[in-house]
């Protein structure tokens, strides 16, 4: 009942931000981010029409017009919205796989011309330049970067393995950007289907964590330390929604 009209308004924001965000690429990088960012807040806004919910924790620590380096588990394509979608003035970049590029209304504009890195998980020199270049200019430019160090989407909502090279490499490009751990849980419950039927009534929670002290940590270290705070907080939820509530 549901599934229908929320994938006919995805259809229609993606093909009319994608003429509109090539209208403002013609007036510089920041008119583009502003119509991406509006392009992000609207698609969490048509997730509505299924009754998807958003439960956010911790945002407002994030000061906008800076840069930081938030990592986070993956678990569906509604996680680069949310992002988006919440943070609207720190402009969140991505690292996304070089197939994402293309085709796709608006999304494959946003990644090839909004600053992102877009690699090829074939080339291991190729990926860590486009890192490295995102990093340095996330940093230069005070924007955000999101980092989802498992490589991978999760279709159940389990935390994965987090894969370092990636995640170091961008740790090491933008060393003054404040490292912020993320969890997000239900989006996987919206795409478990893949959208056929997109079920009624998800509710996505997204917690953003304390701020990380780097001091002398390896990058592993510190991104061990994300991965303990993501799943320590992904039990939490877990547990408080098994927990029968009084009447």
């Amino acid at each position: 009942m549901f599934t229908v009209p929320t994938l006919l308004g995805i259809g229609i924001v993606l093909v009319i931000f994608e003429i509109v965000g090539r209208v403002c690429l013609l007036f510089g990088r920041r008119p583009f981010e502003w119509s991406m960012a509006a392009l992000q807040r609207s698609l969490l806004g048509v997730f509505a029409i299924a009754g998807t919910r958003y439960v956010v924790e911790g945002a407002e620590a994030l000061e906008p017009g800076k840069g930081y380096v938030l990592v986070s588990n993956h678990q569906s394509l509604l996680d680069i919205p949310i992002f988006g979608g919440l943070l609207t003035r720190n402009f969140p970049k991505y690292v996304a796989k070089r197939e994402l590029g293309r085709w796709i209304p608006s999304v494959s504009l946003n990644l090839t011309r909004g600053g992102n890195a877009v690699i090829d998980r074939d080339d291991r020199d190729q990926a860590i330049e486009a890192i490295t270049r995102l990093g340095s200019e996330a940093e230069e430019r005070g924007v955000a970067v999101v980092m989802f160090p498992e490589g991978t989407r999760s279709r159940d909502g389990a935390l994965g393995r987090f894969r370092r090279l990636g995640t170091q490499t961008l740790f090491d490009a933008a060393p003054n950007l404040p490292i912020i751990p993320t969890a997000i849980d239900g989006s996987w419950r919206v795409a478990s289907k893949k959208l056929l039927p997109i079920p009624f009534g998800s509710v996505v929670r997204v917690r953003f964590g304390p701020f990380l002290d780097r001091g002398d940590a390896t990058a592993g270290e510190l991104l061990k330390e994300c991965h303990e705070w993501i799943a320590g907080t992904l039990d939490e939820w877990r547990e408080d929604a098994a927990v029968p509530q009084s009447a």
